[in-house]
């Protein structure tokens, strides 16, 4: 007795690769390398003003003074970046480093778990009016720190913020920006899984917790990148809220260093203060790269 032969069990012939025109090949390379080569030369054209002030916080104040400026490091990198850390003009640069770093991871983590426990309850929580309170915050993006810095310094006063993380902090957790599109992503989520969790008995915060959170990695890293050189690069609300040097942050330390009337600027210290105001943002950056160009790029969850 024979079986049937089974029609999906008989091979299909490989396709051929279609042949491509001659000289497809080297085109091709020819157009890699060219690419490669714009490339770099935007990356050297970039890269080559912090070269000038790495190089400028390694020798003297003379050496910079009169031209030509050397373009080799010197030998003063250790005396140089000592002095910018232990120094400064009202508070050493230290102490302002910390500052700024307290008041960047304070914003960026802020500004994540409140846009993400906003987006959750807009997008699986229904009560009246949630339309409206989606866009009334979506609204204030047109209102920028700029526009409501006087009445929000006020309220930071009457709460006794002022010269406080607190005050560098709480004022500029809020983000629309965030919670928009936490939202856009939370609508992407097949509504099975939540159908699912709530036949296995999760709770709402367990399913935001153990599903939803994440699901939304790649997201809050990208998000966690842009916010915190958003908040490390504040100057004018940390110029307002605080009036104690202990407080001042990396860049209000880096304007006051500049000279005024008939001072001599310090150039190799300012310098080295510059590129330690690198540092921070620069670590985060390449320690979630990986994540963070994700979160851009990534359409499908």
């Amino acid at each position: 007795m024979t079986t049937p032969a089974d029609p999906l069990a008989a091979e299909v012939p490989p396709k051929k690769p279609k042949a491509q025109p001659d000289g497809m090949v080297e085109k091709r390379g020819a157009g890699l390398w060219l690419t490669h080569l714009g490339l770099i030369l935007g990356v050297l054209f970039i890269f080559f003003p912090i070269w000038l002030a790495f190089v400028a916080s390694t020798v003297t104040q003379p050496e910079i003074v009169r031209p030509p400026m050397p373009l080799w490091p010197g030998d003063r990198f250790f005396e140089n970046y000592g002095k910018a850390l232990t120094s400064g003009i009202n508070a050493p640069v230290a102490l302002m480093l910390f500052n700024s770093a307290v008041m960047a991871l304070g914003i960026a983590l802020g500004k994540i778990v409140i846009s993400l426990l906003s987006a959750f309850a807009i997008v699986y929580f229904r009560f009246p009016g949630r339309r409206v309170f989606f866009w009334l915050i979506f609204l204030t993006l047109m209102l920028p720190v700029e526009v409501r810095i006087v009445p929000t310094y006020e309220v930071a006063a009457s709460f006794g913020m002022l010269n406080s993380y607190s005050g560098l902090i709480f004022p500029l957790i809020a983000s629309a920006t965030a919670t928009f599109l936490f939202r856009q992503f939370f609508l992407t989520v097949p509504d099975e899984l939540a159908e699912a969790a709530r036949i296995d008995g999760a709770r709402p915060m367990r399913f935001f917790w153990d599903i939803l959170l994440p699901m939304s990695r790649t997201n809050i890293a990208a998000l966690f990148v842009i916010l915190f050189i958003y908040g490390w690069n504040q100057y004018l609300w940390p110029l307002l809220i605080t009036t104690d040097p202990s407080m001042n942050t990396i860049v209000m330390g880096i304007k006051q260093m500049f000279p005024s009337g008939d001072d001599v600027a310090d150039w190799p210290v300012i310098m080295a203060t510059s590129i330690l105001a690198m540092v921070p943002p620069i670590i985060v950056v390449i320690s979630m790269q990986r994540l963070f160009i994700r979160g851009l790029v990534e359409s499908e969850k």
